[in-house]
Parts: C-alpha cells; structure tokens; sequence
C-alpha cells in the first residue's frame, strides 16, 4: 500500500510564502511522477504544478506561474511546492499525487493521493 503524506499547509497573509512537502512511504515506486492539486471549497480539484520522476520535466497550471516552484528531493520519492505571493485564490486543500505512466496533470492520470493539507490565505 503506496502512502503520499503531504505537510506544510497554514494560515498565512496574502503575499507570504509557503512550502509544502510530500513523501510517499509503503510500496513505494522508485521513479515516480509527482505533482500538487488542490481545491478550493466549492469547486472540483485542479491542477497546480507536476514533475517528472528524473525532475527534467515541470509543468504549471497557469494561475501559479511565476509564483509557485515544485521540485523533487534528493530521496525521488519526495516532492515539495515552495508557493511564493500567495494569493487569497490560493486558499484550498492541496493534495500531493503521484503517478506510474504519467506525469500527473489531469485527475486521471494520478494512481495515489495524499490525504491533504490546508493552505488559507488571508486578504
């Protein structure tokens, strides 16, 4: 059984930073694509940012472009997003997911999640 567990979420002011890590425990895949969704109450689960298992390859949703940087431990089968000026639109639950054959962009392509971690961004 593959565990993804996610932390670093918080209450922080709008502009501040955050970074959230994740590591996958259990039956772990050695080289596995990851990646960060999130979803804010009230709407459905969105992408924000994957990577692919040898980290040559990151992709972004287009709302965190700029601001947000996922990246991979030296460990392949952690993952961290370092989230910088955040905005109040960024407040959700962020959920670390992983995946065999994909790198992780649509809710599809991920075989495990975590359990998530709460970000709140205050105005």
């Amino acid at each position: 059984q593959v565990q993804l567990v996610e932390s670093g979420g918080g209450l922080v002011q709008a502009g501040a930073s955050l970074r959230l890590s994740c590591a996958a425990s259990g039956r772990t895949f050695g080289n596995s694509n990851m990646g960060w969704f999130r979803q804010a109450p009230g709407k459905e689960r969105e992408f924000v940012a994957a990577i692919h298992w040898s980290g040559s390859s990151e992709y972004y949703a287009d709302s965190v472009k700029g601001r947000f940087t996922i990246s991979r431990g030296n460990a392949k089968n952690t993952v961290a997003l370092q989230m910088n000026s955040l905005k109040p639109d960024d407040t959700g639950v962020y959920y670390c997911a992983a995946a065999l054959n994909d790198v992780p962009r649509r809710l599809h392509m991920v075989s495990h999640w975590g359990q998530g971690t709460q970000v709140t961004v205050s105005s």
